[in-house]
Parts: C-alpha cells; structure tokens; sequence
C-alpha cells in the first residue's frame, strides 16, 4: 500500500505575511539599536573629559563604544 502526500506543505516557507513580519522585525530592531547608540553617545559626550578618564575612557573612544566594540 502506498501513502502519497498531497498536503502541499513546504517546511520552511513563511509565505507573504511571514516574510513581512520578519521584515518588520528587522527594521524595528535596527531602530532599536540605533537608538542605543544614540543615547550612549549621548550620555558619553555629556561626561567631563575627568568622568571619562575614570572609566577608562577618552573622548576619541565615545563613537568606539557606542557602536558595541571593544576599546583596547
């Protein structure tokens, strides 16, 4: 006896609706980042070149940070 599928189901297709979703996931979460990067600017460049010192950084370093790398 043979069974035949004819579901017509393809496993991993998100379809129309899905491929939106995940493209309003994306874009929100790119303005999510954004933005703290902006409010990390923000606070950063708001601090005495003395605060900065004291958490180990300079002003050269403020963009470095705010973009989520590593200062050495």
């Amino acid at each position: 006896m043979a069974a035949f599928d004819t579901t017509r189901t393809t496993y991993g297709s998100t379809g129309l609706f899905g491929r939106i979703g995940a493209l309003a996931a994306s874009v929100a979460g790119a303005f999510a980042a954004w933005n703290d990067a902006r409010a990390t600017r923000n606070v950063l460049s708001g601090l005495t070149d003395r605060e900065l010192a004291d958490i180990g950084l300079c002003r050269g370093d403020i963009d470095t940070v705010a973009a989520g790398k590593p200062v050495f």
